[in-house]
């Protein structure tokens, strides 16, 4: 079973996930460092644990979430891994960055590209790939049943869902999505947010105001 570090990452205050297993092999999700010190501190869990990363998932690929992609990928030799819908978000990335006033070098390399459906495993455990589009085009969100949580990206939130009026938005899409792939998971199930608390399926079919 995968356990699980959060961190808060860069004036957006993105989550960053670190997943590591026994065999101290670790997953970094939605790397958003963006300021030195936040890089130092990501390093730092990694080598006081001794943990080895062995993959680089995105959620999704707006800035906050990829400040750190370049700098994660030179640092421990590895290829993002994210939708292939994705890509025109990346691309326009530090464009945004710019208009933001959060100038910053982004990723240039190949990609590993994950379809729904499919599933990403490090050493014996397992992680499901869901495809929550909406908040952009291909959002996907990671599920982790022997855990019992899901790595939702900006999907979904405590009490909220990720916002729509961006490029390549649509709520009707979002809402969707995460009540065919979210809200059909166990109610227990842990929802780890790319933004706030953490939160439960069942907390957000009863009382998220956008998803009654």
């Amino acid at each position: 079973m995968l356990k699980i570090k959060s961190f808060e990452f860069n004036p957006i205050q993105e989550n960053t996930y670190i997943l590591y297993n026994r065999f101290n092999e670790c997953i970094i999700i939605d790397p958003g460092c963006y300021f030195d010190d936040e890089k130092d501190e990501l390093t730092a869990f990694i080598s006081s644990n001794q943990l080895t990363p062995k993959i680089l998932l995105n959620t999704h690929c707006h800035l906050d979430h990829i400040f750190g992609n370049k700098f994660v990928a030179e640092k421990y030799k590895l290829t993002p891994c994210i939708h292939k819908n994705e890509l025109p978000v990346f691309q326009f990335a530090p464009a945004s960055g710019l208009m933001y006033n959060l100038p910053f070098d982004n990723y240039s390399g190949e990609f590993i590209f994950l379809k729904e459906g499919e599933e990403i495993k490090l050493g014996e455990d397992i992680l499901k790939i869901l495809f929550t589009p909406g908040h952009s085009p291909g959002s996907l969100s990671f599920y982790h049943p022997e855990g019992g949580f899901v790595i939702s990206g900006d999907a979904l939130f405590n009490g909220s869902i990720g916002r729509t009026d961006l490029p390549l938005g649509n709520q009707e899409l979002l809402i969707k999505r995460i009540k065919s792939e979210l809200l059909t998971l166990p109610g227990d199930t842990v929802v780890y947010c790319g933004h706030g608390l953490k939160t439960t399926i069942e907390a957000e079919k009863k009382f998220n105001p956008f998803l009654q």
